[in-house]
């Protein structure tokens, strides 16, 4: 039998699950009116915001076969116009988000930890986007609106601040409302089918495949995406000592002498690329004539 102590209200926990659900009412009062409007994506971060901290946020939409569309962002001193451009053409490929939607078919609100690699805040990548935009983490929505079309509504935290548990749990509690928020808003959109990101995929799979071997382009491909030397001999079914050797190899024949390095190189020559159908990129990168001196 349960105790009066047990049968007891708790006035503060009534009170806290009645501002929950007031702001669950406004979230979905403000985005209903904005829906298929240019206003849709603030709205929802705003309401987002009303039930759990947010420093920072952008809403990317991936349509079919298109690059990502940047529909919302809010713009913090330290992220630059160059980072974010080179996020857009190329970069995304690398990002665990991109690649949970992308890869593995996953959906719903996660960290950034829950996605990526082992080591991945010891990456290129990780420290051109996420540290340079004075990131301390990220968790986000990740949202299928269409056939092959998804939305990724990324949250920050900066100055040492992380999302707690109960911030996580609201979110997620939140998730089929906001799934459905966002399939209305972007259920006409379709995207061209012509397959660019496609392309972008076997730039990369091919990246260095002209001058490395087989072998030395996988181990690439992997350091690339933020796996550490362990993770990449997991991956691989190859020793430690290998790797290493494979990746002294391909970084003597591609030049670079550090993952920062083979990063830019990557990322210059996929941009660099323009009409891209094919092979790999350096092939018409190295042979550009470097420019002349004034």
């Amino acid at each position: 039998m349960a105790s009066k102590a047990d049968l007891k209200h708790d006035p503060s926990a009534d009170a806290l699950l009645d501002d929950k659900l007031a702001a669950l009412s406004k979230l979905v009062a403000r985005c209903l009116p904005a829906l298929r409007s240019d206003r849709f994506a603030e709205e929802l971060i705003m309401g987002l915001r009303a039930l759990v901290p947010i420093d920072d946020a952008s809403v990317l939409y991936y349509a079919r076969g298109d690059l990502p569309a940047l529909v919302y962002r809010e713009t913090p001193e330290s992220r630059s116009e160059d980072t974010m451009e080179r996020f857009l053409a190329g970069a995304f490929l690398l990002d665990p988000f991109y690649k949970a939607a992308t890869e593995h078919r996953r959906f719903g609100v996660f960290l950034l930890k829950e996605l990526a690699p082992e080591r991945f805040r010891d990456s290129e990548y990780y420290h051109s986007w996420y540290r340079n935009c004075g990131f301390s983490d990220e968790c986000g929505f990740l949202i299928e609106v269409g056939k092959e079309a998804f939305v990724n509504v990324a949250l920050g935290r900066t100055q040492q601040r992380r999302f707690s548990q109960a911030q996580l749990r609201t979110l997620r509690s939140l998730q089929a409302a906001v799934e459905e928020l966002c399939r209305q808003h972007w259920a006409s959109e379709s995207g061209s089918g012509e397959g660019i990101r496609k392309h972008l995929h076997l730039a990369l799979d091919d990246f260095g495949s002209s001058l490395l071997t087989e072998r030395e382009t996988q181990v690439i491909n992997l350091v690339l995406h933020g796996h550490s030397t362990k993770s990449v001999a997991q991956r691989l079914g190859i020793s430690v000592e290998t790797v290493k050797l494979h990746r002294k190899h391909a970084y003597a024949k591609l030049e670079v002498s550090s993952q920062a390095e083979l990063f830019y190189l990557f990322l210059d020559s996929l941009m660099s690329a323009g009409n891209y159908r094919g092979g790999d990129t350096l092939v018409s990168y190295l042979a550009k004539p470097a420019p002349k001196n004034l």
